[in-house]
């Protein structure tokens, strides 16, 4: 019993080389090479891989658009504290939670801050939730879910920072379903209760596949409102009503511009890879969506990293947050993961990497991820891949929705075990089985090219990353160092080289927000 309630495909099992001739990829790409049009006259969707699902100069008149600044006054309390602390989590002494913290690595700050709890039983989650969880099979709460869930059901504010796979879907979405259920049911042109606005259509997709599986039993609606996909059965799921909402920021201001829904409801509201949205320019976006939502709402922001830019959207949107920070506030690699830096010239990246995955392919469930810097170098050298007899696709974010979700899949399910991506899969892509990770082209700083080798060694597996390092990125060199040391890793000498003659460097975790000093409780960091 919870304590308290709350009222109210046939992959390949090894891999072959690519024949032309061959259905499973045929049927596919289509028989024509890789050139001109795309994958073929006959390829992917009949038109190749073209483009279409960018914004172009769409984001443009999305920044310029105007949105009726709603009225606030007058407005209907509603409830957000649900919290009830389980008679076992309060016999705790405060040692007994420090030390638990500590061997989670769980650093928080704030005012009031809940004790952590240690089981799904303390998080008094009510009967419909917690079933959903113990059917799932779950054994016990993340680090994330343990601090988190007491704080998002106490009502307040919250800045959580953890990366892609700590749970931290769940740990903002159970106590979402607590919230919708304590709240008036919708009305007849009603917009949703609970808006989670994430950077790309691959999470926003991701967390709705969570919505489904653990809001069926209270018969939540929700939909997920992004670009690159038809207008007309996100409308219609918007009309009917949904209690939740997972959008993207640009196709989510064109529903409410076109008046298709509002956000006179949402009294939850929930800016998931918060970093992620401002690097990709969404920030604009972000703030008429935000102005367009109750003062008194409740807000919670996840981020893996902390620049100013994201401090600032939080001063402005969040109200005495509480903040979480789960593992090392330096910036550190998966443990699990072994780091291999190849320091190169730019014309051998492509013939190593034919000799490296000659090398890896050949291991039964392979699957491999390649980063790639652009948009036009992913499909050149998925191009280039497959004239050499290798099944290669690509993934970014010039690709319709439609292809980008076939793509996706086909890789998922090792049909295609070999994936060419920009960084709009560095994060937020749930594929649990990706055994080595490439950085064909290194990334533009450190915490992205640690986010991009945690694709692999997730769920306690492990895995290898290889990273082409080229005198081009020698400002990288100190903080790759750093990373491969602290993991304990084998530092090529020609890196330490690179180091020693290299100016300047990347930036760096610390320089993105993570100060010195602070430990847990009231006195730390702050922003």
């Amino acid at each position: 019993m919870s304590y308290g309630g709350y009222g109210g495909g046939g992959g390949v099992d090894r891999y072959e080389p690519y024949k032309s001739s061959d259905s499973r990829y045929g049927s596919s790409y289509g028989g024509g090479g890789h050139g001109g049009g795309g994958y073929g006259g006959g390829g992917y969707g009949g038109g190749g891989y073209g483009g279409g699902g960018g914004f172009g100069g769409g984001r443009r008149d999305l920044d310029s658009m105007q949105l009726a600044k709603p009225d606030f006054s007058n407005l209907p309390k509603f409830e957000k504290n649900f919290y009830l602390e389980h008679p076992a989590v309060r016999a705790r002494t405060d040692a007994q939670i420090e030390d638990y913290r500590a061997k989670r690595q769980i650093h928080v700050y704030g005012d009031g801050v809940p004790k952590p709890v240690t089981n799904f039983e303390e998080a008094s989650f009510p009967e419909y939730v917690l079933g959903e969880v113990m059917k799932a099979g779950f054994t016990e709460p993340t680090p994330i879910q343990a601090q988190g869930w007491p704080m998002a059901l106490l009502g307040r504010d919250l800045v959580g920072l953890a990366e892609t796979g700590s749970g931290k879907t769940l740990a903002y979405l159970l106590p979402a379903v607590v919230h919708i259920n304590a709240q008036p049911y919708l009305e007849r042109g009603d917009g949703p209760i609970v808006l989670i606005i994430a950077p790309t259509r691959e999470l926003a997709v991701q967390i709705q596949e969570e919505c489904h599986k653990f809001g069926s039993s209270s018969r939540i609606k929700h939909t997920c409102v992004y670009g690159g996909a038809p207008r007309g059965p996100q409308v219609r799921d918007l009309q009917n009503g949904v209690e939740i909402c997972i959008a993207t920021p640009g196709r989510l201001i064109d529903m409410l511009d076109s008046r298709v829904t509002n956000l006179r409801r949402v009294t939850y509201l929930v800016l998931d890879e918060a970093d992620r949205m401002l690097d990709m320019g969404f920030e604009p976006q972000i703030r008429k969506i935000v102005d367009q939502i109750r003062p008194d709402r409740q807000t919670l922001l996840w981020s893996a990293t902390w620049p100013k830019e994201v401090q600032s959207i939080a001063r402005d949107f969040l109200q005495n947050p509480y903040q979480v920070i789960i593992g090392n506030p330096d910036l550190k690699a998966n443990h699990n993961i072994t780091q291999i830096v190849e320091v190169i010239a730019e014309y051998d990246k492509y013939p190593r990497l034919r000799d490296l995955l000659k090398e890896v392919m050949t291991q039964a469930g392979a699957k491999v991820l390649i980063f790639c810097e652009t948009k036009r170098g992913c499909d050149d050298i998925t191009r280039s891949l497959r004239s050499d007899g290798w099944p290669a696709l690509a993934l970014h974010g010039d690709k319709s929705q439609k292809e980008r979700d076939w793509v996706l899949a086909e890789f998922k399910s090792n049909r295609h075990p070999l994936m060419l991506a920009t960084d709009v899969a560095a994060r937020g892509l749930d594929v649990k089985d990706i055994k080595v990770v490439v950085n064909y082209d290194m990334p533009n700083n450190a915490e992205d090219y640690v986010h991009r080798i945690g694709r692999t060694g997730r769920a306690g597996a492990t895995g290898t990353s290889y990273s082409f390092f080229t005198a081009a990125n020698g400002r990288l060199a100190r903080d790759i160092i750093k990373i491969m040391r602290e993991a304990n890793q084998v530092v090529p000498p020609a890196l330490d080289q690179l180091a020693m003659t290299s100016s300047g460097g990347g930036p760096s975790f610390r320089s993105r927000g993570f100060g010195g000093g602070g430990g847990r409780g009231g006195g730390g960091r702050r922003y």
